[in-house]
């Protein structure tokens, strides 16, 4: 049955009772009554039924001057216009001010009805629509709440994975617990030398979780890390227990590793009235507590193989490249004598003008000076890639695609001797210095591992493919870059290189041809 309130505003008495007794009543429509225009006016500004029945002609205040009234209220309610004087030109006036239908008098109730039904057709609708709008708003509220909780959960998850630094790690889950249980306070306890220690807490009172270091005692706590169950309790729960001025709904969860139980995670609301911790707040402290042993766990193991390995690379970067040692940690069972044949790019490069400039310099200068341009260009080869060989006086040796596979190792090898260049001449411009380096940078097979005893290993590269990127250094005046045949022929039209010719290589049988690097795109 229909249940819209339906407002007749006719000043004769017989047709309102008419369409109330044959139409309205019989249907289920509730309905309200007015005299005339001015009384319809009235009681449709204040009481906004669904669907006016308006006759034309009334005292007070005729039919179309009550639609005009209407407009002007911004009051937009179907209209069914009664008269017994219908005409063409008083339809189509009606019909611009808002009107639904027109029916003439006299009528049948199934003509009014049809025209009813008709016309509540779209503030059914509207309804309908603004119910399920309603709905859809509700729903996306949830989810975005939902979204919220999931999203806080997976930073959680990356922290986890990512902090090793529990004084950090631990108030995050806790503030995490907070965000999405809106709990009063939220505490995270270790179980440590039989005691329970609080290690970070939100209160009431503070804006966000901090570290903590306090001993607690509480004898529920105390039954959720013996019996290694999570539990939640209302406040009729808790009054046989709880003292006063204590929560008056909890919820804990232990935190555990293999059964093993690290401490536990919990939750306390104090605020009166406030509605017990929901099956939905357990699932998510639950989860919450699993991140919080997981990362516990992870620190605690990371921070015992970090000072393992630290010790270890500071030691061996003393004597190796960076990236040598970088393997040795990852693959410690390959550090052994010996060395494998494979393709590399190498690169000398040499201070020329240093020993001449050092004569008149003082000695805590030379060391200084000399300091600095070695790390330029050792900072240079890093940011690179390159694996840095070797120091020897003012020069260096490095090598790339060892020990890590670099397809472009050609290209990185002459971008970082263009690299170490510019850098030279940026030094020495804001230092005034006269010094430049001489560079020679060779491509080919080379043994490449370790080389010595059991006791004492070198890695390093060793073949002709280094000799000849040696002789090309010293053969290089102060500024340039020279690189053999070899190099031109790798990069092709990438290479801007100037010819040469023939060099001879001591020791060597053949010459090599030689270029003057200029610029590689």
């Amino acid at each position: 049955m229909a249940e819209e309130t339906i407002l007749i505003v006719d000043d004769g008495k017989d047709n309102r009772d008419f369409i109330i007794e044959y139409v309205l009543e019989p249907n289920g429509f509730k309905y309200l009554t007015a005299r005339d225009g001015l009384e319809g006016l009235q009681i449709a500004l204040k009481h906004k039924p669904d669907l006016i029945l308006l006759d034309l002609e009334m005292p007070r205040m005729r039919g179309d001057q009550v639609l005009e009234q209407l407009a002007a209220h911004n009051l937009d309610i179907p209209v069914i216009l009664m008269t017994f004087h219908g005409s063409e030109e008083i339809a189509v006036s009606v019909y611009r001010l808002g009107v639904r239908d027109y029916i003439k008098k006299p009528y049948y109730p199934e003509e009014m009805l049809e025209a009813i039904e008709k016309s509540l057709t779209e503030t059914r609708l509207r309804r309908e629509k603004e119910a399920l709008t309603s709905r859809i708003l509700q729903a996306n509220r949830e989810l975005q709440r939902r979204l919220h909780e999931l999203n806080i959960l997976y930073n959680v998850g990356k922290n986890v994975t990512s902090m090793t630094d529990l004084t950090r790690l631990l108030p995050n889950i806790v503030q995490a617990a907070a965000q999405v249980t809106h709990a009063d306070e939220v505490q995270l306890c270790l179980l440590e030398n039989k005691k329970i220690v609080c290690r970070a807490h939100k209160t009431p009172r503070s804006a966000g979780a901090q570290a903590a270091e306090f001993e607690v005692h509480n004898p529920i706590i105390a039954q959720v890390i013996r019996t290694r169950q999570a539990i939640a309790l209302s406040a009729e729960q808790l009054q046989k227990n709880t003292p006063p001025g204590q929560p008056n709904s909890v919820a804990y969860s232990p935190m555990l590793i293999n059964d093993r139980v690290l401490g536990i995670l919990g939750l306390h609301n104090f605020t009166p009235g406030t509605p017990p911790f929901t099956q939905h707040d357990s699932a998510l402290l639950n989860a919450l507590s699993d991140y919080a042993a997981i990362a516990i766990e992870n620190s605690r193991n990371y921070t015992a193989l970090q000072q393992s390995r630290e010790q270890m690379r500071d030691t061996f970067e003393r004597f190796v490249p960076p990236s040598v040692v970088q393997q040795a940690l990852a693959r410690p069972d390959e550090v052994k004598a010996g060395g494998t044949r494979r393709r590399i790019s190498v690169l000398f490069a040499d201070i020329r003008g240093y020993t001449a400039w050092s004569e008149n310099a003082a000695p805590e200068k030379v060391i200084e000076t000399l300091n600095h341009y070695l790390d330029l260009a050792a900072g240079v080869i890093l940011a690179w890639e390159g694996t840095l060989d070797k120091f020897f006086g003012d020069g260096l040796m490095a090598v790339f695609n060892a020990p890590e596979e670099q397809p472009d190792h050609v290209h990185r090898a002459v971008d970082a001797a263009l690299a170490i260049m510019r850098a030279a001449q940026e030094v020495n411009t804001q230092h005034g210095y006269q010094l430049a380096y001489s560079i020679g940078v060779h491509t080919g097979d080379a043994v490449v591992g370790y080389i010595g005893t059991s006791r004492a290993l070198n890695y390093t590269a060793i073949g002709d493919t280094v000799n000849l990127a040696k002789r090309l250094q010293e053969t290089a005046q102060p500024g340039q870059i020279l690189i053999e045949e070899s190099v031109v022929k790798e990069l092709g039209d990438r290479v801007q290189a100037r010819p040469l010719g023939d060099l001879k290589v001591k020791g060597r049988r053949s010459a090599a041809f030689a270029y003057e690097l200029m610029d590689v795109k």
